[in-house]
């Protein structure tokens, strides 16, 4: 692979308060260790220590012990944990705090589009979360049933997750702004029983229709028994007698249920959650999980990487149909902290729209995506400056890779050089991160302090053995508590995706390299490396080196065949305001500005490695958290069928490519 900057100078140092305050300072002293090399040690030489030590850290309460943390007699691709013991996590994100300190504080911050806000405590919220739970008892939905959740970001979002889970049912996510056929595709697969939905909700000041989605979807999906419908947008809807209820008369049913209305004791190893993850080709993958497992593993990483306190106010920015939406309901829960949620447009109407949600909720820590970065910077220090941030203690981020420019940009202007940026990357399988930062090592720009501790991650060459100082594979060697139980109906399909290139080994997927700091880089997905004349390039670099031109927003480099080079590089690139001009009019010409970008990318990839082409779009595809799709630009640039593209906030994009490579 080319070379690639990664490194660099330090740009933030904890201090000593900031360490020794710190959760993963004050873990690794009351277990024994001297310092945080040695405790990491053991918790991939340990992995049944350190998970059982997690577990008890967490106060996980189980209605009967588990005899044995790990069972790796099916071998390390099919761990089982907790071995026959009984817990339901919704009894130790709620059940358990009745009746102590803890029912008074605010687990739940809501603000929606429109301005509507909302808060409940730890008590409102197991009062609502049993309601419902009781109410889906009555429809005659109990454990084992997959029960889908298509609805807007709002407080019932969390309770319907939570009820759910209550009863032992299982709960599928689904992105909001899913078409019927996604949605179809994924009840069908889950053979789910009922759905939660809303009439509609609100996007850039627009009621965007749900109801009518779902409907479209359960004609497609006969197993759908029941929808339950939030009145959201009040935008007129069809309820179907017998099938659709509206939320109060779920709650009101469940105020009137006369049955058991306690959490069901479900095993430990019970599967809690089906989330399906899109690839380019073949049915969405459904990674399993269960209720000893992502949850247990969004806990930890929050309180390690993120330091998550019950202090706390964590707002990530994200939908209950990506894994960060239930990553941050069970972690901010089992942690006693408190949750924000917006539902709406991040920047409606004015880009200083998420500054001024921080001020308003005394957010403390915020994850975002670079992506979103990218698109404010546009606007100035003026939307931010506005504003007190002085609630907030870090920054975070996952998605995808950052651009030093968009790092350092959120680093001064927003933090001031004072608060960290807590990377973190990993994913829908893994449960959280394999990579994170942490409050007690320094950052450089879009660097990561290392794995989270029990994750046994290492970066490898072709052959998979480990390096350093250069680009590799990204690899875990150890199992852990979080990681999918394998892609639901379809073992074999989890085999060849993670676990078919390294004996014992999973392989991420993501490009990685470590400095001669010992801080660690994420630099893009493998499948997505551009091969030139035998050069590997990584679309990340290519991004990097444009982004220092100051007419260039954003841009997306793919691979492309070529019949002498073998691939070439395309850039479709996004222009700043103000630089927009075209070739018919000359002004600050297009011409001019392409000339200068090849030049710029001379200069830091060299010749050889010049992209076959320029294009110049008004914006990416990209989905709702940001993460720009890089696999569905190729493939409209090669003619071909872009595959899964339901999750795009913006499918005009598509449109756009498809005209300009014509």
């Amino acid at each position: 692979m080319a070379e690639f900057e990664f490194g660099g100078e330090v740009a933030w140092k904890p201090s000593r308060a900031q360490m020794v305050e710190s959760n993963l300072y004050q873990f690794y002293k009351r277990n024994g260790f001297n310092t945080l090399a040695e405790f990491q040690k053991k918790s991939t030489d340990d992995v049944a220590w350190f998970w059982d030590t997690m577990l008890r850290a967490l106060d996980i309460q189980f209605y009967e012990p588990y005899s044995q943390i790990v069972d790796l007699s099916r071998g390390i691709q099919f761990p089982k944990w907790c071995v026959g013991g009984k817990m339901n996590i919704v009894h130790n994100c709620l059940d358990k705090y009745q009746g102590t300190e803890k029912e008074s504080q605010i687990a739940v911050k809501w603000e929606g589009e429109e301005g509507a806000t909302r808060e409940l405590t730890y008590k409102q919220l197991h009062r609502e979360v049993t309601s419902v739970a009781n109410g889906l008892r009555a429809l005659g939905l109990g454990k084992g049933d997959a029960i889908g959740v298509f609805m807007p970001m709002t407080p019932e979002i969390v309770i319907a997750v939570l009820a759910s889970a209550k009863i032992g049912a299982v709960f599928l996510p689904l992105f909001s702004g899913y078409g019927a056929g996604a949605i179809a595709t994924r009840l069908n697969d889950a053979k789910a029983r009922a759905l939660f939905t809303a009439d509609g909700t609100f996007r850039r000041g627009n009621v965007v229709p749900m109801k009518q989605t779902a409907d479209e979807a359960v004609r497609q999906a006969p197993s759908v028994k029941h929808i339950i419908v939030l009145p959201r947008a009040q935008n007129k809807i069809e309820m179907i007698k017998g099938r659709d209820y509206w939320w109060d008369e779920v709650v009101t049913m469940g105020d009137e249920w006369q049955g058991d209305a306690s959490t069901e004791r479900t095993d430990a190893e019970d599967i809690l959650m089906l989330i399906y993850t899109s690839g380019t080709t073949g049915r969405p993958k459904g990674a399993v999980h269960t209720h000893c497992g992502f949850p247990i593993k969004s806990a930890q990483d929050m309180f390690h990487g993120l330091d998550v306190k019950p202090t706390d106010t964590l707002y990530w920015m994200t939908d209950m149909g990506w894994m960060m939406g239930p990553w941050q309901v069970y972690g901010t829960l089992l942690l006693g902290a408190t949750m924000f949620l917006y539902d709406g447009a991040p920047d409606y109407p004015a880009p200083n729209r998420v500054w001024a949600m921080v001020e308003r909720h005394n957010i403390s820590l915020l994850g975002l995506a670079p992506t979103f970065v990218r698109a404010l910077m546009k606007y100035g220090d003026e939307p931010v400056k506005k504003y007190s941030l002085k609630s907030l203690r870090a920054f975070a981020s996952t998605g995808e890779p950052w651009n030093p420019t968009s790092w350092l940009w959120l680093f001064h202007t927003v933090g001031n050089g004072q608060l960290p940026i807590i990377n973190y990357s990993g994913g829908t399988e893994i449960a959280g991160g394999i990579l994170m930062g942490n409050f007690l090592a320094p950052e450089k720009p879009a660097s990561f302090a290392g794995p989270l501790p029990g994750m046994d991650a290492d970066v490898v060459d072709e052959n998979g053995n480990s390096v350093r100082g250069r680009v590799g594979e990204l690899v875990i060697r150890k199992p852990w508590i979080g990681m999918t139980r394998g892609f639901w109906n379809d073992p074999q399909r989890y085999l060849d995706t993670y676990w078919s290139r390294f004996p014992n080994v999973w392989v991420h997927g993501d490009f990685c390299a470590i400095d001669d700091d010992g801080l660690w880089y994420i630099l893009g997905r493998s499948d997505d490396v551009i091969k030139v004349a035998g050069k590997r390039l990584g679309p990340a670099e290519v991004e990097s080196a444009l982004a220092r031109h100051p007419a260039v927003q954003e841009s997306a480099a793919i691979g492309v065949p070529d019949e002498v080079k073998g691939e070439s590089v395309v850039c479709f690139v996004m222009l700043k305001a103000g630089y927009q001009g075209d070739r018919e009019t000359g002004s600050k010409g297009i011409d001019e500005i392409e000339k200068e970008l090849r030049e710029l990318l001379a200069n830091e990839l060299g010749k050889a490695l010049l992209p076959k082409a320029i294009y110049f779009v008004n914006d990416l595809p990209r989905t709702r958290n940001a993460k720009i799709m890089r696999r569905v630009a190729r493939a409209v640039y090669l003619g071909h069928d872009p595959g899964d593209t339901s999750a795009l906030e913006n499918p005009k994009a598509v449109q756009e490519i498809q005209s300009v490579v014509r």
